[in-house]
């Protein structure tokens, strides 16, 4: 059986995804990635020369917690969940866009899309990890980099292997 990150997100349950951001505007999954995959993300975020900005969310009221942007090159792995990820929420976003009057439509692949906020001028890797502390959270916002909006705000979120709860 083919374990890499492209085939895990190919054997996910899509109807059911499809069925919650439909119903509640959100979807979860089960873990996409291997604990030791998601130890390698994680241990990224204190290299500073992987990242391009870093963004302190309170300083925008964005939330409490920070992200940071990838610099070029991605991360293979962040790459290959996008790839794979974005043919799938493309045609979501699209009859989102169709419901709301929007007209401008997002291509069936990660490469056409990019082309597209390429000669938009918009070059900059825009995939993010981002660190919360406890109690920390992220507020509905839109960072728009340029006129080329994203499909979707979707999320794949790496949590580390320990969890606190809250008392």
């Amino acid at each position: 059986m083919d374990t890499s990150v492209t085939s895990r997100i190919a054997r996910l349950d899509w109807a059911r995804i499809r069925a919650g951001l439909d119903e509640r505007g959100y979807a979860t999954t089960e873990p996409l990635l291997t604990p030791s995959e998601c130890a390698g993300i994680v241990a990224l975020y204190d290299q500073r020369e992987r990242f391009r900005s870093r963004i302190v969310m309170e300083r925008f009221r964005f939330g409490v917690g920070e992200y940071k942007y990838f610099a070029a090159p991605i991360p293979r792995l962040v790459e290959e969940m996008r790839i794979a990820l974005y043919p799938r929420i493309a045609p979501v976003a699209n009859e989102w866009t169709k419901a709301m009057g929007g007209r401008t439509l997002f291509p069936p692949t990660l490469n056409d899309f990019l082309e597209v906020c390429h000669r938009a001028g918009q070059t900059k890797p825009t995939p993010l990890i981002l660190r919360y502390e406890a109690g920390g959270y992220n507020c509905m916002h839109q960072d728009i980099y340029g006129e080329v909006v994203g499909a979707t705000a979707a999320s794949a979120v790496a949590m580390r292997g320990r969890h606190t709860r809250a008392r």
